[in-house]
């Protein structure tokens, strides 16, 4: 994805510090360009003023190759400094399969003239990181806690994940992988605290975590860097396999009725997937009830997320009052009964966060939460009805991805008659893949035991509401040309359809 980055960040030579520090400082002309260009750094709309390296230490000391590994804090004018994790690879020669990886050259310094290149895409250095990560030699800069589930094997072949992500995987040997988040943040991580419950729980339907890395600090005060998990074998993530059933059936070439054939079946397991999911998250970790007072105080912090939406978006104004009132709705409904029931959630589900695997079964992955939402936030018990929420907007996002992949003519041309009409016919049937596997996923859903979501329309309609408002301000951010589908939903929602 493109990232407009402006001129003077590109140019600016970051400080005494950042040019005295002893491991970046002579990677800093060719790094700064670099770094403020990756999906993980984020812009803030204004110039970068500095990075401050700390925790810097060489993990790998070869005589060929180097691996570096430092945390930086990012310094923007009037907002708080970001912490990135950086893991820079470097090498006198730069091999053939590392050239997608290059960043430039070193000037200065003991590695002068050596290529700079991202560290995760060299199997040799990734392989002897996990020896030195596991082993514990590398203290304090990366510590190692193991959960006890299962060793970690040394010697397995390393190979990057090759999307590049809001973080960076490794896998090993189709047995373990590490994710390495690169806005490491200090204190429990949500996803080693989620998915060590699940773990402990036996959770069929989530991967193993086999332990966390951290810098050095006593428990809840250094930053986890990433964790070591179990590597679980899929056929592809549900997006992708959503979105081609979805045009199949779009175009009339999946069996049976096109509008009503296709992904329904796997909607109906995935919802049984993730109910179980919640019911082993509540066993494990403290639930709650939102009463009238906290349930108001949740209406509000949406709403002032829905006012920073449209200032952000400000074709969001003309749904802003009803989408209010949809949040009031909701308030009204936890006053007149008993509250609502809350407990730790996934926090950012939709069809990317599972994997379909080879037996046919559904795995929840990516307990992170919502990243730009502080972790504070992120740990606090919410309605199982988020997560619905979210993978019912997914669906909608399935279905319109699917229906641009098939559409017969561009939309910034002229259509003919017969091209019009065929594109309503498609555009209908996307709605009903839509519809159906939403239905499909929230029956599911409640055979396994989770609450109806069928049954609780006020919650669910105001949570798809603050959904969308996100995913609105996100498309207008990263992709203009997705706008329409958050903003059609919110239409969907605030009429009552």
């Amino acid at each position: 994805m493109p990232v407009a980055v402006c001129e003077s960040c590109l140019a600016a030579e970051h400080g005494q510090t950042l040019r005295a520090s002893r491991i970046l400082g002579p990677l800093l002309p060719a790094l700064t360009p670099w770094l403020v260009t990756r999906r993980w750094f984020t812009q803030e709309g204004r110039c970068l003023d500095g990075l401050r390296p700390f925790n810097e230490s060489v993990l790998v000391d070869g005589d060929d190759a180097v691996l570096l590994h430092s945390l930086v804090a990012a310094q923007h004018s009037g907002t708080p400094d970001r912490v990135y994790q950086l893991l820079i690879g470097l090498r006198r020669t730069l091999p053939r399969h590392l050239v997608d990886a290059a960043v430039g050259r070193a000037t200065g310094g003991p590695w002068d003239g050596w290529w700079i290149f991202e560290g995760t895409a060299d199997p040799e250095l990734m392989g002897a990181l996990l020896r030195v990560a596991t082993e514990g030699a590398s203290a304090p800069a990366l510590q190692y806690t193991p959960t006890g589930i299962a060793a970690v094997p040394l010697g397995l072949p390393a190979r990057a994940m090759s999307v590049e992500q809001s973080n960076s995987t490794v896998v090993y040997g189709n047995q373990f992988l590490i994710k390495w988040f690169r806005q490491p943040e200090r204190g429990v991580h949500p996803e080693v605290e989620l998915l060590g419950a699940l773990t402990a729980a036996g959770s069929a339907h989530t991967p193993d975590l086999a332990g966390w890395l951290h810098t050095e600090g006593r428990a809840g005060e250094g930053f986890v860097l990433g964790i070591v998990e179990e590597f679980l074998p899929s056929d592809g993530d549900g997006w992708d396999l959503a979105v081609r059933q979805a045009a199949d059936c779009i175009t009339g070439a999946c069996p049976g009725v096109p509008a009503a054939g296709g992904f329904a079946e796997d909607a109906r397991a995935l919802g049984e997937a993730v109910a179980r999911v919640h019911q082993a998250l509540a066993s494990t970790l403290p639930t709650s009830r939102l009463g009238p007072e906290l349930v108001l105080s949740q209406a509000e912090a949406m709403r002032r997320s829905l006012k920073e939406a449209v200032e952000a978006v400000p074709r969001l104004e003309v749904y802003s009052g009803r989408i209010g009132r949809l949040y009031d709705e909701y308030v009204l409904v936890a006053a007149r009964g008993r509250g609502i029931q809350a407990q730790r959630i996934h926090g950012d589900l939709h069809l990317g966060q599972v994997l379909r695997t080879s037996a046919g079964g559904w795995t929840v992955i990516d307990f992170e939460g919502e990243p730009a939402r502080p972790v504070a936030d992120r740990a606090l018990p919410q309605p199982p009805l988020r997560d619905v929420a979210g993978m019912l907007r997914s669906f909608d996002y399935a279905a319109r991805q699917a229906l641009s992949l098939v559409s017969p003519v561009p939309v910034d041309r002229a259509q003919t008659p017969v091209e019009a009409s065929e594109r309503l016919r498609r555009s209908r049937r996307a709605n009903a893949w839509a519809v159906r596997n939403r239905r499909a996923f929230s029956t599911g859903y409640a055979a396994a035991g989770g609450v109806d979501p069928l049954c609780h329309p006020v919650p669910l309609r105001a949570f798809e509401a603050d959904k969308a408002v996100y995913e609105a301000v996100y498309e207008a951010q990263h992709r203009p040309d997705w706008l329409s589908i958050p903003l059609s939903s919110i239409r969907r929602l605030v009429h009552g359809l």
